[in-house]
């Protein structure tokens, strides 16, 4: 990690910077993927499969046998541990249902609001060398309580044709029966526009590579709503002198082991913790499988000291991390502060993967700074809202006058006639 110790506040613009790349390149990329999966189907879907994933590949279907039989191959130590996360993120879900609430704004005019579900969703889990079964919990979970009536999912298979196991047991224990194995650009399209195989959906969820994420942004100009623009992963930890060294470095590690373009900062108000951090960071790291990905993350990533708590939650705000780790035994000083975050994890007994697997948050959040406007993923995510109106004879005669004033004003005739022509039919 890259130390900076005490920074003047116009450097903070650079130190809040991501990694970037070409991306030019990268939307004419996914621009092709886009027309050939629209003209060609489930032709050029396979096409991309076999390039990028599975060679071999003749076939997008994922059978009900394949999903049936991947219970026997699953521990039930890991089943356990699904069961428990399914059973919290349902509670905390279920928690965030509206009830309708009429509301008389004046005599005889009644307004309310209604939530209904988006009937068409499609799930994108990445694969590859981390199948993110826990974004299938974290995606299906709302989607269900909603009421979606169409829930497609599509993964891409492994280099030998494979879809994991987990991600299998998750579909048929969430009573899933779309899943398509493919992945990449090519399955956004395909939802994007709908193929034989894979149905057209109104609006895509779950995270990706810079393909995917860019091949959703394209799917907006063609009618498809998108969960949130989600990048790579991102965590910034902010710790106090005497907090644990090995708690705030295996809090980094867990986001620098996501991938190569991950981001990971630590924020200090203890140049000898920083150090401490530092060292640990490297202790930890010799026992991750995914070493060489966290090293690669952690070069671009900062260790920034500050003289002050202010200093620090000033910061934060303006990167606006999609995870935000608060080590601080007066937390809640920060919390009544934060105004930019994804999620925010308080205390040293709350690790950011307690979010991503099983405390019951959602953990498909905005990143790339996106967490000024946006929020992460919920039950709101999966309806649309339409509001309601009722007046009565009573009601338009209290209100009549003054819509047809403010119509005149903005020369809208028609509008203002709307209303006359009722109010002289009950005048008269």
């Amino acid at each position: 990690m890259n130390l900076v110790v005490n920074p003047k506040r116009e450097q903070w613009d650079v130190l809040c910077k991501r990694a970037s790349f070409d991306s030019h390149d990268l939307s004419q990329i996914v621009k092709t993927i886009m027309e050939e999966v629209k003209t060609e189907g489930d032709k050029a879907v396979l096409r991309y499969t076999r390039k990028f994933d599975y060679p071999d590949a003749s076939s997008l279907l994922v059978s009900r046998e394949m999903m049936s039989t991947a219970a026997g191959r699953i521990k039930q130590e890991v089943k356990e541990a699904i069961e428990l996360a399914i059973s919290n993120i349902d509670k905390f879900h279920q928690s965030q249902a509206e009830f309708v609430a009429k509301v008389e704004t004046i005599p005889g005019v009644e307004c309310w609001r209604r939530s209904v579900p988006i009937e068409r969703v499609g799930l994108y889990i990445p694969g590859g060398t981390a199948p993110l079964f826990s974004t299938l919990i974290m995606l299906a979970v709302p989607a269900k309580i909603a009421g979606c009536k169409e829930i497609v999912v599509c993964t891409p298979p492994d280099k030998s044709g494979r879809i994991a196991d987990e991600i299998l047991y998750v579909s048929e224990r969430l009573k899933l029966n779309q899943i398509r194995a493919c992945g990449g650009a090519q399955a956004i399209a395909a939802m994007t526009f709908g193929t034989a195989c894979i149905p057209r959906v109104d609006k895509i969820f779950g995270p990706g590579n810079q393909y995917v994420t860019e091949a959703k942004l394209q799917a907006q100009r063609f009618g498809v709503a998108i969960d949130l623009p989600a990048g790579p992963s991102e965590v910034l930890v902010l710790a106090e002198k005497g907090s644990n060294p090995a708690f705030v470095a295996s809090d980094l590690l867990s986001q620098a082991e996501h991938g190569t373009d991950s981001q990971v900062i630590l924020l200090t108000d203890s140049p000898e913790l920083a150090m401490d951090v530092l060292a640990a960071l490297e202790h930890l790291l010799q026992k991750l499988p995914r070493k060489a990905i966290a090293e690669a993350s952690l070069k671009n990533s900062r260790c920034i000291v500050f003289k002050s708590r202010e200093e620090m939650i000033s910061f934060s705000n303006q990167y606006a991390p999609e995870h935000l780790i608060i080590h601080s035994v007066d937390h809640q000083w920060y919390e009544e502060k934060i105004t930019n975050a994804g999620s925010v994890f308080l205390g040293a007994y709350t690790p950011e993967s307690a979010g991503d697997y099983a405390s019951g948050t959602n953990h498909t959040l905005p990143t790339n700074g996106y967490a000024r406007v946006y929020s992460g993923v919920s039950l709101d995510s999966f309806v649309k809202k339409i509001s309601f109106q009722h007046i009565t004879e009573g009601g338009l005669k209290q209100i009549g006058p003054a819509i047809v004033h403010m119509a005149r004003a903005e020369q809208l005739e028609a509008h203002a006639m709307a209303v006359e022509i009722r109010l002289k039919a009950l005048y008269t």
